[in-house]
């Protein structure tokens, strides 16, 4: 398992947009708009790799100068529960502290709250409906 930062437009990010189309958007009927896509060249982009195959994934948005958010965490369905998705999430913690921010926010689905929850986040917000399905907010402090 190799952890590393995934360059806009490269062959690594082509995987990636297609990791997340598969296990976050086409079980909801959902589809990447290329203006969507677009905006990812300012963000921070993460994957998990054995050898050249991507096996997970998360971008990090800068919020304001002391918080970023994680979104678009995404493992291969095989692989999960296997430790690949909290490696990502410690790797992204400590490239956002290296960049000194201070706390990490995220827009968690319904069914990943317990995963988050046993890496140290807490819910701070109500459930609210994004991308057809509820979320709540969490957050860390770094």
């Amino acid at each position: 398992m190799a952890l590393r930062l995934i360059d806009y437009g490269s062959a690594a990010y082509d995987q990636m947009v297609e990791l997340r189309y598969q296990i976050l958007r086409k079980p909801l009927g959902l589809f990447f708009y290329m203006d969507d896509l677009k905006e990812e060249e300012r963000d921070i982009l993460i994957g998990c790799f054995d050898e050249d195959v991507l096996e997970g994934c998360c971008i990090l948005t800068p919020v304001d100068n002391t918080t970023i958010k994680l979104r678009q965490m995404a493992v291969l369905a095989g692989l999960q529960n296997k430790g690949i998705g909290k490696a990502i999430i410690h790797f992204a913690e400590n490239i956002a502290r290296d960049r000194r921010y201070t706390h990490l926010v995220m827009n968690a689905r319904e069914a990943a709250i317990p995963f988050y929850e046993k890496l140290g986040y807490e819910i701070c917000s109500d459930f609210f409906e994004e991308v057809t399905i509820p979320h709540v907010q969490m957050k860390k402090e770094l």
